[in-house]
């Protein structure tokens, strides 16, 4: 059975928010995630993040380090997923969507109490994201 890779962008401002964007496709309810998307030809996985957080929100970010790996069953499309979630530091770029896939709508900075009432793409992150943007210390 074919495996879908991909990578995340954690990226964290100066005021402790977490960067998100607003996704979806036209149809669906539109829920918030960290910048992802899916693995390239020929890309490492860092490479897919760096790429993904820019083509998503138009911010340049560097790779701080790896902070986990999320290994799952996609319930929709009955494949396995792997998805590796990098912590990044912004570097440049402009707050701009440009998204290929048209499938993002809003680029905002989220605080912890923000999280944990906004609707999620991936609600089995929220715990996790709460528990990394309270212990990283900038």
């Amino acid at each position: 059975m074919r495996t879908w890779y991909g990578a995340a962008g954690i990226c964290i401002n100066e005021q402790n928010e977490l960067l998100m964007v607003l996704q979806g496709k036209p149809e669906e309810r539109k829920s918030w995630s960290v910048p992802s998307g899916g693995l390239e030809k020929n890309e490492t996985f860092e490479e897919c993040c760096i790429r993904e957080v820019e083509e998503e929100t138009g911010y340049v970010v560097e790779i701080e380090k790896k902070v986990k790996i999320k290994k799952g069953m996609n319930c929709y499309d009955p494949i396995p997923y792997q998805v590796h979630y990098f912590l990044v530091s912004l570097t440049g770029g402009t707050k701009t969507i440009q998204d290929p896939d048209h499938l993002i709508y809003e680029i905002d900075w989220k605080s912890t109490e923000d999280l944990f009432n906004l609707l999620l793409t991936f609600p089995e992150d929220r715990s996790f994201l709460i528990e990394l943007l309270n212990s990283v210390s900038l």
